[in-house]
C-alpha cells in the first residue's frame, strides 16, 4: 500500500532512513509519527542476520523504534542496488545515517554525491564522536559517550565511583537534536532552496545535556560532584523514605523552604535566620536532610503528597515503571497508546511527548517486516515486477 501518514504536519516530506540501532531510529521516529515518508532503507536477510546491528525484530525494543515507515531491502554494496538508492534520492528530502564516518564516502553516498543528485538533499549524520578529529573512527556507544560526556561522574551516589543512567540518554538525545537539526535544515531551506550537511554525535548531545553542570565549569570552575538523590544546588532537594515508600520532595527559593517548614509541623525552621537562605542550606545539607527524614519517615506517602501539594510545596511518589503507567494523570496525557506489531499483536507503544492541536500524531503503520514495501516502493520509482525478481534472485534486494 502507498505511504499511510501519520500526521498530515510532515506528510510532503520523504525520508530515507539508513540508520542502526537507537539514535538514527530516534531521530526518524520523530518524522515517521508526524507524517513523512519514512523509508527503512535494510540489507536483505541474506546478507545481515536480524539483530546482527542492534536489538531483534521481535523485541519490544525495535518495536517501539520502528512505526510509521515502510522498509525496503536494497544491498547498497551492489551498483545496481546504490543505483536505485540513488534515483530515491533525487526525489528525497532527507537522508539519516549512523554509520561511522568514512563508510559513507566508501559507498559513494557522502553528502557531496547526494548533493551532486539533489541539490535540496538534507543528509543528517549522527557518529560517536563527530565526522572528523582524533576519535573520528572508533565506535561509539552510549555508555562510553556516558563516560566521556562527564555524565557518569555526577551520577550516583558520593565515593561509590561512577554510575550510568538508567536509559540510553546520549543515544537518545543525539536522536532528539538530530531531528531538531533536520527540522531547521528544511526551514531554512524554504529561503535559500538548497539542503546541507548536519552533523552531530553522542559525545556533543551527552556534554549538551550537562546543561548547568557544564555551565558550573566553564564559567565558575566548579566541577560537580556526585550527590546521589539530591540536587546539586538547591537544598533541601531530595528522595525521603516514608513510612511506606519512598517521595521525592523539591525545594526551589526560600518560600518553598517556608512552605516546607509549615508542612512538617517545623515553622520554628522557618524563623532560624541560618536556614533563611539556599547557600545557607547548602552549607548543613547532611544535618537538613537528616532532620527532614526522622519526620517524614512518619507517614505514608500517599499522605505526605497531598499535605505537600496542599502546602505548595513541589513533591511526588517514586513509581516503579508499572506504577507509573497507572497513575491517572500519567493515564489522562495518553502517552501509551494503542498499536499492533507482528511479534506482540495488539499492545501499546510510546506516543509523542507533546502535542498539535490541529496536525495531530497518530500510529498509521505498523512496525514492518523486513522488505515488507520493497515492491511497492520500487514500482513507485518505475521498477516493473520482471526487473524486481531479478534483482531478488542476485541478492540486491
Amino acid at each position: 500500500m502507498p505511504h499511510q501518514p501519520a500526521s498530515s504536519a510532515l506528510s510532503h516530506i520523504r525520508v530515507l532512513d539508513l540508520s542502526r540501532v537507537r539514535s538514527g531510529p530516534t531521530a526518524v521516529r520523530q518524522l515517521a509519527d508526524w507524517g513523512a515518508d519514512v523509508i527503512k532503507i535494510e540489507q536483505p536477510a541474506s546478507l545481515e542476520a536480524d539483530g546482527a546491528l542492534g536489538a531483534g525484530r521481535n523485541t519490544a525494543d525495535w518495536q517501539n523504534l520502528q512505526r510509521n515507515r515502510r522498509s525496503l531491502t536494497l544491498n547498497l554494496k551492489d551498483p545496481k542496488g546504490l543505483d536505485l538508492f540513488k534515483r530515491l534520492a533525487a526525489t528525497s528530502d532527507v537522508v539519516v545515517e549512523n554509520f561511522r564516518p568514512d563508510v559513507k564516502s566508501r559507498l559513494g553516498i557522502d553528502y557531496d554525491s547526494l548533493k551532486a543528485i539533489n541539490p535540496g538533499i538534507i543528509l543528517a549524520s549522527i557518529s560517536g564522536f563527530g565526522q572528523t578529529g582524533p576519535y573520528a573512527k572508533r565506535p561509539g556507544f552510549d555508555q562510553i559517550a556516558q563516560g566521556m560526556g562527564g555524565l557518569m561522574s555526577i551520577t550516583g551516589d558520593p565515593d561509590r565511583g561512577p554510575m550510568r543512567v538508567g536509559i540510553p540518554i546520549a543515544d537518545l538525545s543525539a536522536g532528539l537534536f538530530c531531528a531538531i537539526g533536520i527540522l531547521t535544515a528544511l526551514i531554512e531551506r524554504e529561503k535559500s532552496g538548497e539542503g546541507q550537511w548536519l552533523q552531530t554525535s553522542l559525545l556533543q548531545s551527552q556534554i549538551f545535556m550537562l546543561d548547568f553542570q557544564a555551565a558550573r565549569w566553564l564559567m565558575q570552575g566548579e566541577v560537580a560532584p556526585q550527590v546521589g538523590n539530591e540536587h546539586p544546588t538547591s537544598v533541601p532537594t531530595n528522595r525521603f523514605v516514608t513510612a511506606d515508600g519512598s517521595i521525592n520532595i523539591a525545594v526551589a527559593g526560600d518560600e518553598i523552604w517556608r512552605r516546607l517548614c509549615g508542612a512538617l509541623g517545623r515553622p520554628d525552621w522557618a524563623e532560624d535566620e541560618s536556614l533563611a537562605t539556599n547557600s545557607q542550606r547548602r552549607e548543613r545539607r547532611g544535618e537538613l536532610n537528616e532532620m527532614i527524614a526522622e519526620i517524614v519517615q512518619q507517614r505514608p506517602s500517599a499522605e505526605w503528597v497531598d499535605v505537600l501539594t496542599a502546602a505548595g510545596v513541589p513533591c511526588g511518589p517514586i513509581y516503579r515503571i508499572d506504577e507509573m503507567f497507572d497513575d491517572p494523570q500519567v493515564q489522562h496525557l495518553g502517552v501509551a497508546k494503542p498499536i499492533h506489531t507482528e511479534p506482540f499483536g495488539d499492545t501499546q507503544a510510546l506516543a509523542q511527548p507533546f502535542e498539535l492541536s490541529r496536525t495531530p500524531s497518530s500510529f498509521a503503520a505498523s512496525p514492518p517486516v523486513r522488505g515488507q514495501h520493497t515492491a511497492e516502493i520500487l514500482e513507485e520509482l518505475g521498477v516493473d515486477a520482471d526487473e524486481i525478481a531479478d534483482l531478488r534472485e542476485n541478492s540486491v534486494l
